[in-house]
């Protein structure tokens, strides 16, 4: 009976290390509270980022990724990345646009025509300027104090969606 016992809180301890090992190390697990990424990703969401995707490569534009947001690193934020390092960001007219292209930033994901002008902004290097899907209903780098997530405030990448179904985040 007591090596039985034994044996189990041995798997439980070890099951303990194995799941705050992969919470640290390999997943971000987050709960969508905000329509901010509509209708990519819907309030109360739930997914996995993975913290391993930037191990090796840098972020992209497009991304969607869980950061700390930079005004109040306690919070997690998600949001697209739109501008890179050295990038510099414009909207007029509601479309965005990088490097004073004369093409608009392909954005067909967002729920619907962004209003107004904003910037221009310049990424510092080793940040990101980032911007919700739901650009009209969206805290995000526009309205922050802090206009810029480092690199190292990014946590991960948003992969998989489980709840309330289960699908891969493009």
């Amino acid at each position: 009976m007591k090596s039985e016992i034994i044996g189990w809180i041995k798997c439980i301890i070890l099951a303990v290390i194995l799941a705050v090992f992969v919470s640290e190390f390999l997943i971000v697990n987050s709960r969508i509270p905000s329509g901010s990424m509509e209708n990519t990703i819907m309030t109360g969401d739930k997914l996995i980022a993975l913290r391993t995707s930037y191990w090796f490569n840098d972020p992209q534009r497009g991304d969607i990724v869980v950061f700390e947001y930079p005004d109040d690193p306690s919070e997690l934020f998600i949001k697209r990345i739109i501008g890179e390092p050295g990038d510099k960001v414009e909207i007029k007219d509601g479309k965005v646009y990088i490097n004073d292209s004369k093409t608009p930033l392909k954005d067909d994901y967002i729920k619907e025509p962004m209003e107004g002008d904003f910037g221009p902004y310049h990424v510092p290097d080793d940040c990101y300027f980032m911007l919700g899907d739901n650009r009209n209903d969206s805290l995000d780098s526009r309205f922050w104090n802090d206009k810029y997530v480092k690199r190292d405030a990014i946590l991960g990448k948003a992969k998989l969606q489980y709840f309330p179904k289960i699908h891969l985040i493009h």
